[in-house]
């Protein structure tokens, strides 16, 4: 990795913390600075503002979490491994709530053609009779997403961490393949 990508990454991952704490309103380019290691010239040169560095930054933690868990067919598996990048990697789901709070309150979080190729999956296991087909492909994979989402960061009811028991997270594990299989397997 040569000095400008090393940079770029150190500012990505400060970038990352600091808009997750603090979400686009209240993230500061001298923390990210000073915690990258990286000038504000700098910054500046890369992206154009704050909104485009945090653009940057979600654009990164969604490419991880896909690298840490892809879209197969396999639902209830594709579910516990999103729960357990989602607690591995939290900042995910910290900075795509600030991202829903403060720059899109409704409508796609994402383009829609980051996701037709997600989608695309479903609709190839509806058509071969692995995913049940009364369900639009689209809605399935927003469900499932918000299944692995239950004991995320946005939790309404509890948010789980690495810490907690090994046997609380076999059971959320299992639950979770439990509730997908039934829901939207054949």
């Amino acid at each position: 990795m040569d000095r400008s990508q090393a940079s770029r990454r150190r500012l990505l991952d400060a970038g990352a913390a600091e808009f997750a704490a603090h979400g686009v309103a209240g993230a500061r380019v001298d923390r990210i600075s000073a915690d990258a290691r990286v000038s504000k010239a700098q910054i500046y040169s890369y992206y154009a503002g704050k909104e485009q560095l945090f653009d940057a930054v979600l654009e990164d933690q969604v490419n991880d979490i896909l690298d840490r868990a892809p879209l197969t067919a396999d639902l209830p598996d594709y579910a516990v491994r999103l729960y357990d990048a989602y607690l591995e990697q939290p900042q995910l789901v910290r900075l795509a709530t600030w991202a829903r709070l403060e720059r899109s309150p409704v409508g796609p979080l994402f383009s829609a053609t980051d996701e037709t190729a997600k989608v695309e999956v479903i609709a190839e296991a509806q058509r071969t009779g692995r995913v049940r087909a009364d369900i639009p492909a689209t809605d399935i994979h927003a469900m499932v997403i918000g299944l692995a989402l239950t004991w995320a960061q946005s939790s309404l009811t509890y948010t789980a961490t690495p810490e907690d028991p090994e046997a609380d997270h076999r059971r959320r594990r299992a639950s979770l393949a439990a509730a997908a299989r039934d829901a939207f397997m054949r």
